[in-house]
């Protein structure tokens, strides 16, 4: 007998950002560059750093918590918390499980942590949607959370200016047919894992003097290889995972990319054929806010009013790895 597939959706959203907002007028006292050098080649404004005092389960604690309060669930009541991020408290134990813990959740819910650069949160989605649908987990947390202000080079201009802090969760459960996660596509391409890293702190190159006079633990970048790729894959991969849910770029109502830069997200927009007043655009009060950057987005818009029952929404990231990914929801 052949089993009954489940339908994921999001049904509860939520989002925590730092208080300390960093302005690019203040970076021109940092590194060498100006506010209008970040503004005209990233769109990017002014991004929020935690303090010292904050790690990335902090965050991500407050954003699933206001998740779960959105979708009127009790922690109880999860079954699997998923947290995506690139930078987690710490190497083991997982963040997923500093969230379970001090968000009440009962011991017997699962709790693991997803890396996958920036896509992460379209991973950790896809991942958490699988379990709904096999009928294992009747209610799902998902979060994308980063604290990458403490990964980088305030020296390196290349990538201090892009990135910021926070958090953004949301609650999966069953929804009726035909609406929720309709289809999703995931890619990486490891040839491409040098052109976005933080070489040590893992086992190939474990901490050592050497790697810490070396700066080798913050992130290092080749923009102008990221850029060519993120142009390239963002609206490939968006024409893809429509044609997967059997739809085409006319029915998009909504699109959410990951907010890494405005020039990568407007040319994805007009290949598309989306008007810019239908894609979310945040990435000049945040930066890239890596694994965050789309569930933050997508609270503001779901918030503003700006996607309504039974729009299509499309998602898509891109990020280490190389990663990329796309999930087409009816909402």
């Amino acid at each position: 007998m052949r089993r009954e597939v489940l339908n994921a959706g999001i049904v509860g959203v939520g989002v925590c950002v730092p208080d300390r907002i960093l302005t690019n007028a203040e970076l021109e006292h940092m590194v060498d560059t100006t506010s209008e050098w970040i503004f005209s080649r990233t769109g990017i404004n002014e991004r929020r750093l935690t303090g010292p005092e904050q790690a990335t389960s902090d965050l991500a604690t407050v954003a699933a918590g206001r998740a779960l309060t959105n979708a009127g669930i009790n922690p109880e009541e999860v079954d699997l918390v998923i947290v995506a991020t690139n930078t987690p408290d710490m190497l083991m134990p997982a963040t997923a499980c500093m969230v379970q813990e001090r968000l009440g959740i009962k011991k017997s819910a699962g709790a693991f942590d997803l890396a996958a650069g920036c896509t992460g949160f379209v991973h950790a989605l896809t991942v958490g949607s699988q379990f709904i649908a096999a009928g294992s987990c009747r209610t799902v947390l998902v979060i994308g959370a980063e604290t990458l202000s403490k990964m980088l080079n305030w020296e390196d201009r290349s990538t201090c200016v892009l990135f910021g802090d926070g958090a953004g969760a949301v609650v999966l459960r069953t929804v009726p047919e035909g609406s929720g996660i309709l289809a999703f596509k995931l890619y990486s391409d490891g040839a491409g894992g040098p052109h976005l890293l933080i070489p040590a702190g893992g086992s190939r190159n474990p901490a050592t003097r050497e790697t810490l006079d070396g700066r080798l633990h913050f992130l290092q970048m080749n923009g102008r290889e990221v850029f060519k790729f993120a142009v390239r894959v963002m609206g490939e991969a968006a024409e893809e995972v429509l044609a997967a849910a059997g739809l085409d770029k006319s029915d998009i109502d909504f699109f959410i990319p990951h907010q890494a830069n405005i020039r990568i997200i407007e040319p994805a927009a007009r290949r598309l054929g989306i008007p810019m007043e239908k894609v979310m655009v945040n990435v000049n009060r945040y930066g890239n806010t890596s694994t965050a950057s789309i569930p933050l987005a997508l609270d503001e818009a779901v918030r503003d009013g700006r996607i309504k029952s039974g729009d299509y929404v499309v998602m898509v990231g891109f990020g280490a790895g190389l990663t990329w990914g796309a999930v087409v929801i009816k909402w």
